[in-house]
């Protein structure tokens, strides 16, 4: 009976253990199975995030345009040429239309608005209107400054051809943007090279890494650059000025040499440009005598230097060359000799987060400006005197004080010869 009893509990322990055995390993498989469930889910979870950031990098690429890489910018300038003028029979039409006679009080001087982009890696592109041209009594008339485009011929595009109507290579005040340069207008000697300082031409331009780099330093200290018109430049242009068609269907050809380079802690830039072509007058009086139905010789070579100021500056061109000139013992227009050149000399001051630059400048010219009426003969000289202001980068102030004596000679006037001094006011916004 014992032994039945003994074997009963036994037999029932047994099972009991195998039970609680079982049980634990159920408890185990199940425990087991939700970690298995809650990796998977972790798992799931992970692809889908790499999923959605594959995804959203593929969107971001798909609608990344060429048309995103345009910048947008300009600037506006308002002048004021009447305070304490001395002479208001004295101007300067190609300086300011707004000096002396046509002075109308405030007026826009240049309204300018530009879009540009590297749209490719090998391929920019640069446009800008202006909406200050004077046409009549009308004025504020839109008209077009710049429109062309770079292609870069290696991979840094350090040779590049450009095409389209641009600035001309041809001196540094040409090439120098209004916005950049200091004093009020471009000097007679040399921006009387080319009206409107554009023409539609095609050039090959080189400028390798190193001097990128250091124009790049320029712009990036507010030195007031002249822009990257290559190294070494050299095409062919229409010849008659911007905006303007070809009269005689033969290219004007130059060519520029410049060579930025560091000197201690100071940077300068030496440079020397000519070009050549014949060019047709596009305005002559009644009764006036031209050659050739108006086709003349027009060649230069300019000499430039530029130390830039850290913090003083100075500021060099000189042209000789030869042109259309009106005559006046004559009552003709002929190919004649032309010198002429400017120096200026600046000072930068950093002082309460704002800058100042005094600056003071010389000009001097002989010579024709072939644009206007019958090739108007010239013999001026000039001195200025002023400071521009910046309290902050957006907004630039220029007050200048110019003395200038001025003689031309045309058909319809030919005594013009008149001087007197002027304070002349500028107010400028960048954006």
């Amino acid at each position: 009976m014992r032994k039945i009893a003994f074997t009963s509990l036994a037999l029932a322990s047994s099972m009991v253990f195998a039970q609680e055995n079982q049980s634990a390993k159920d408890s185990m498989v199940i425990s087991n199975k939700k970690e298995l469930d809650s990796l998977k889910l972790e798992i799931q979870s992970l692809k889908e995030m790499v999923a959605a950031s594959s995804a959203d990098k593929k969107e971001e690429k798909k609608a990344s345009k060429w048309y995103d890489k345009i910048s947008f910018g300009g600037y506006i300038q308002v002048r004021y040429n009447e305070f304490l003028e001395t002479n208001p029979e004295l101007d300067c039409e190609q300086c300011d239309p707004y000096w002396g006679k046509g002075a109308d009080g405030i007026s826009f001087r240049r309204v300018r608005f530009k879009f540009e982009g590297q749209i490719l890696p090998r391929v920019y592109f640069y446009l800008q209107p202006d909406f200050t041209k004077v046409v009549g009594s009308s004025r504020y008339i839109a008209t077009l400054q710049d429109a062309y485009f770079d292609v870069g011929l290696n991979s840094k595009n350090e040779y590049k051809i450009r095409l389209g109507q641009s600035k001309l290579p041809f001196g540094y005040e040409i090439m120098q943007s209004s916005s950049e340069r200091i004093p009020l207008d471009r000097s007679d000697a040399i921006n009387s090279s080319v009206k409107g300082e554009r023409d539609f031409g095609m050039y090959f331009m080189w400028t390798g890494q190193k001097r990128k780099d250091i124009m790049n330093e320029i712009k990036d200290k507010g030195l007031k650059h002249s822009g990257d018109f290559g190294v070494f430049a050299f095409g062919f242009y229409n010849g008659q000025a911007a905006n303007n068609t070809d009269k005689n269907k033969k290219f004007h050809w130059l060519t520029r040499i410049s060579y930025p380079f560091r000197l201690g802690q100071q940077i300068l830039e030496p440079s020397i440009q000519a070009y050549t072509g014949k060019y047709v007058i596009p305005q002559v009086s009644t009764g006036v005598k031209v050659n050739n139905n108006g086709e003349y010789i027009d060649q230069r070579i300019a000499a430039s230097f530029v130390l830039y100021p850290q913090p003083f500056g100075i500021q060099i061109e000189y042209n000789i060359g030869k042109g259309p000139q009106y005559n006046h013992n004559t009552n003709s227009i002929e190919a004649k000799n032309l010198y002429g050149g400017y120096a200026m000399f600046s000072y930068y001051i950093k002082k309460w987060n704002q800058l100042f630059i005094p600056f003071m400048r010389l000009q001097h010219y002989n010579g024709a400006k072939k644009h206007e009426l019958d090739a108007r003969s010239y013999n001026m000289k000039q001195f200025e005197l002023g400071v521009e202001w910046a309290p902050f980068k957006a907004l630039e102030i220029t007050a200048v004080y110019t003395y200038s004596d001025r003689a031309h000679k045309d058909f319809v006037n030919p005594n013009y010869h008149e001087k007197g001094g002027l304070i002349r006011l500028q107010a400028q916004l960048k954006f």
